[in-house]
């Protein structure tokens, strides 16, 4: 594949990310900071769509003709005060006193409670649709925002999810992104509470340096990586909707990870849609030209939207893409089988 993009300058330059090597701008949390053509070129996979045009093939169990990645980052498993306060607020303006009891008084129940501890609410969802997913969990005690939880405190939970068949992977903490022996050190710490290794990663907050984070990943003996994406909008970063190996221009040699790139994150989604409408219409546009290229199209709905009252539209939509790719035949699953399938020489 590296041999064929690299006859067309143009392209290679995208798919490598030239320009994210030398960045004249970061954002606050040290990401490149893309340009507003940049964000608007983002819907259209350039870099597939050259390799669909000569000659690439793509199959998919049960001859599905393309993919969806769902994914789930952990972020929280107690509501904030400010979530809490939302939903309850909500829960009273719609008369529904059953929920904003459980909004407001878990913690007299104990942890166990917390409305945001829903994995078997959203395995459920997806179950329906004959889907799985992948939930990242933070292991690292750092946060610019706040302390997120104790993953010894889940262990149950996070037992439940495995024996499920759904996938577990590390959220890697905010300051570890860059530092290779902090993300050694929460991959353990999450694998000495499974039993077993993990091979998938995103990072907080979508913290990513091209191309050394692939590497430190790689090291880290990760066998896939979905933190490549927009956080300021959706689409294609580097115009691939199919996973990939990631090349490194400073050595000139591949990097031994497989990158399942990131197409819609929620927050993201939402925050840059004026209505439901307009976030349905983009999600259904990006879900349509990856299947048109039998792509692989990554989606990130945290797990606090599936029990934020204030956020329904959110799980509607989610919901609803679940309905739609069901409908399209999509092959509708977590990071790992995405990884082993593609690895195996899909």
């Amino acid at each position: 594949m590296h041999e064929l993009l690299m006859n067309n300058q143009e392209i290679w330059d995208l798919f490598t990310r030239k320009e994210e090597y030398s960045p004249e701008k970061l954002d606050e949390h040290h990401r490149f900071l893309f340009s507003e053509k940049d964000l608007r070129n983002a819907s259209e996979p350039e870099v597939s769509r050259y390799l669909i045009e000569n000659g690439m093939q793509v199959e998919f169990p049960e001859n599905k003709s393309f993919a969806v990645c769902l994914t789930h980052d952990v972020d929280d498993i107690y509501p904030p005060l400010s979530h809490s306060l939302l939903s309850s607020a909500y829960c009273l303006k719609q008369l529904n006193f059953q929920e904003f009891l459980a909004q407001s008084l878990w913690k007299l129940r104990g942890i166990d409670y917390s409305p945001y501890l829903n994995f078997s609410k959203i395995m459920d969802l997806e179950a329906s649709f004959e889907a799985k997913s992948s939930f990242y969990f933070i292991t690292a005690e750092a946060d610019p925002v706040r302390f997120r939880y104790n993953i010894d405190d889940i262990q149950h939970h996070l037992g439940e999810v495995s024996d499920r068949g759904w996938e577990i992977g590390l959220h890697g903490g905010y300051y570890s992104y860059d530092n290779p022996e902090k993300i050694k050190k929460e991959k353990e710490s999450l694998e000495a509470i499974l039993g077993k290794k993990i091979i998938g990663f995103r990072n907080h907050y979508l913290r990513f340096k091209t191309p050394d984070s692939w590497e430190i990943l790689a090291d880290a003996g990760f066998s896939y990586d979905s933190t490549f994406g927009h956080r300021y909008s959706v689409g294609f970063r580097n115009g691939m909707c199919h996973p990939f190996i990631p090349y490194n221009l400073n050595t000139g040699k591949e990097i031994d990870i497989l990158e399942v790139p990131l197409v819609v994150m929620d927050t993201a989604l939402f925050s840059t849609s004026k209505s439901f409408d307009e976030a349905w219409e983009r999600t259904r546009n990006l879900i349509d030209t990856t299947a048109s290229l039998n792509g692989v199209i990554t989606l990130l709905w945290h797990n606090f939207v599936f029990s934020c009252d204030f956020r329904k539209d959110w799980v509607r939509l989610y919901e609803k893409v679940l309905q739609y790719c069901s409908r399209k035949g999509a092959w509708m699953t977590s990071g790992e089988e995405i990884y082993r399938w593609w690895a195996d020489g899909a």
